[in-house]
């Protein structure tokens, strides 16, 4: 409500302040000192939190102020090379991961607190997609160290691990028991969500550093433990969990027509399925589920191809193309005991399978699997349920029946360690230490899923310790301690060498108040490896609502859907990742906003000469100046300044 101008101009009856009460009385009242502390400021590195949430660990910050134009690459090198090399120090992966990671980072994005997460996997997907177009590549690896890896398992992890150990200067021999390297990203995930010239894009770029393949060899029955032992200096499981869990409820384990998901998505991608049954029934909830139902509506249903199982159960069986010609449209419903809002399922991914016809039945339970005289599934029975935690309880007088031709279990995988049962557990899976070296088996290393079933990129950033751990091993005898927040943080020091701005080597003379020698970083200080930087500690008021650049999307309808193989995403251009990689806070480090130099009121806080400043040195402190007012640090966007000298 409006003031009137009659009460803004009556006199007034309460005073804060008398007349007089604006002039310092003393001298010492006249110098500000807000806090009264004498504390002057320290430039502080932290790690932000999308790179805290992010599995891989890689240093997102640091290739968003890349793409800005925050942080400059070398003369010789274009922004788009230098943020790929950055990006892929952890992640070799980047137009894959861009398509594909459900984007925990965004989830912890700092920016959440002012309108809306930055679009981080839209940036990473711009910088793998165009290191594809342009022909980038890592660099040369190290000198070579005389040392061998083997590395079981060529999904991310296995190839992240012969990656960064290559790039280390072992060498490294990668076994798999599929033709093709990829793992899920090329078995479990369909090619419209990856494309495959972008997959096996980035595979070769980490084969061309010179890592040698045995295909087709599965260790523990064409190779053994001990002759890996024999052969190699150290060894990385990255064997996953091959198998898909079947459903456990009556009339399951002897119908010929109910499969597991693992086995129904990789028949389909290694191009051997070319229809499915009429009507399909997948049980699950998560991103595994939509795939087998999404895979359904693409493939349509031919009743010439016999029963649909025949090419899931047989490894050898390929239909024939000229079944999908005559497809017609197939029935696909999906079953959840989630309701649609705790799906595990990415939320888009759920709407893209309604619009594509899929059937949702959430807060659902299956109960039991109908057999018919032959012996085959002809439906799967069901009930409403509510959620005990993790626990399903059915509600009364909600029975019915989903007819069905094909069932499809989609609840989780279990591992397949013939040959090598006696390095797991009881569960099946691998028990490591922090350095994930496997418990017992000194040299052997283990990541991935066959420690914990969770994400691609989980897998990918297990290998980046374990590939970490290994080189200590071979080059020093023992792995270093490991710290708090593990991650691939930015290197201030290793940013001036690149720049040419090192400082000099430390004669070791005693001398008094060292501000103005070159042999040290002064007044920085880098707690990445143990401080995550919430939002509370940014001036979030710098920074104005901007809407997220958005990509673009091929919207597929249930009418569409039949043969539509084609990616549904189309990647944002230069123009659009710069401005969104723009949205970035930077947090934990500064992005030269130059509010401290405005501000302060001393005048205390300079710019660095710019033939000696580069990221993370662009701002610094004259002492003699500064009174410890600690408005620089209230004003700064990042959470770069922390008032700490002087405690």
């Amino acid at each position: 409500m409006a003031t009137s101008q009659e009460d803004m101009t009556r006199n007034l009856t309460f005073r804060r302040f008398q007349d007089g009460d604006n002039k310092w009385k003393r001298l010492n009242d006249k110098i500000f000192k807000e806090d009264k502390s004498h504390k002057c400021p320290v430039y502080v590195q932290r790690t932000p939190p999308c790179q805290g949430s992010c599995p891989s660990g890689h240093d997102i910050r640091g290739w968003l102020d890349i793409v800005r134009g925050i942080e400059k690459p070398p003369a010789d090198v274009s922004m788009q090379e230098y943020a790929f090399r950055r990006a892929t120090e952890a992640n070799p992966f980047p137009s894959v991961m861009g398509r594909v990671c459900p984007a925990p980072c965004e989830d912890g994005c700092n920016r959440n607190q002012v309108d809306e997460f930055v679009g981080i996997n839209s940036v990473e997907q711009y910088i793998g997609d165009t290191a594809i177009e342009k022909g980038f590549s890592y660099g040369q690896p190290a000198p070579d160290t005389g040392k061998k890896v083997a590395v079981i398992g060529g999904g991310p992890g296995g190839m992240t691990a012969a990656q960064q150990l290559r790039m280390l200067g072992h060498a490294v021999t990668l076994f798999d028991d599929n033709a093709e390297l990829g793992g899920l990203m090329r078995y479990g995930i369909p090619n419209y969500r990856i494309p495959r010239d972008k997959l096996d894009a980035e595979i070769q770029r980490v084969l061309d550093l010179g890592i040698e393949t045995r295909m087709n060899t599965r260790v523990g029955t064409d190779v053994s433990v001990d002759e890996l032992d024999k052969e190699f200096d150290a060894v990385i499981w990255a064997v996953g969990l091959q198998k898909g869990r079947p459903l456990p409820v009556d009339g399951w384990d002897n119908a010929p027509n109910c499969v597991d998901a693992l086995s129904y998505l990789k028949a389909f991608n290694q191009g051997r399925m070319k229809v499915t049954a009429k009507k399909v029934v997948c049980i699950g909830g998560g991103d595994t589920s939509i795939d087998v139902v999404s895979v359904a509506r693409r493939l349509g249903h031919n009743p010439a191809a016999g029963n649909p199982e025949d090419v899931v159960l047989n490894k050898d069986m390929v239909q024939d193309d000229a079944l999908a010609k005559d497809a017609v449209p197939a029935d696909a419903t999906l079953t959840s005991l989630f309701t649609r809002d705790k799906m595990f399922a990415q939320p888009h991914e759920v709407v893209d399978a309604d619009n594509e016809g899929v059937e949702i039945l959430d807060g659902v339970m299956p109960l039991e699997v109908i057999v018919g005289d032959d012996g085959r599934a002809t439906g799967l029975k069901v009930c409403d349920c509510t959620m005990d935690g993790m626990k399903p309880v059915p509600v009364e007088g909600t029975e019915r029946v989903l007819e069905a031709d094909l069932i499809v279990s989609a609840i989780g995988q279990y591992s397949d360690l013939e040959g090598f049962e006696d390095m797991a557990n009881d569960k099946g899976l691998f028990e490591v230490d922090r350095n994930y070296q496997v418990k017992g088996k000194p040299g052997h290393f283990a990541i991935g899923d066959i420690l914990r079933p969770h994400l691609l990129t989980t897998a990918i950033g297990h290998a980046a310790i374990a590939v970490e751990s290994i080189d200590q091993i071979l080059k020093e005898g023992a792995p270093k301690r490991r710290p708090k927040v593990d991650k691939h943080h930015f290197d201030l020091l290793g940013k001036l060498k690149e720049a040419g701005l090192a400082p000099s080597e430390y004669s070791h003379e005693y001398t008094r108040g060292t501000s103005e020698s070159d042999f040290a970083i002064h007044n920085f200080e880098n707690r990445s490896e143990h401080e995550i930087i919430d939002a509370s500690e940014l001036f979030l008021g710098h920074f104005e609502g901007k809407a997220r650049n958005l990509r673009g999307d091929i919207p597929v309808s249930a009418d569409e859907v039949l043969g539509h193989f084609t990616e549904r995403s189309i990647g944002l251009d230069e123009e659009h990742a710069v401005d969104e990689a723009e949205r970035c806070m930077s947090c934990g480090m500064c992005f030269e906003c130059d509010n401290c130099v405005i501000f302060c009121p001393q005048d205390a806080v300079y710019r660095v000469k710019k033939d000696q400043a580069t990221l993370g040195r662009y701002v610094a402190t004259d002492y003699t100046r500064c009174v410890g007012c600690h408005i620089c640090a209230d004003v700064c966007p990042t959470g770069y300044i922390d008032m700490a000298m002087g405690e």
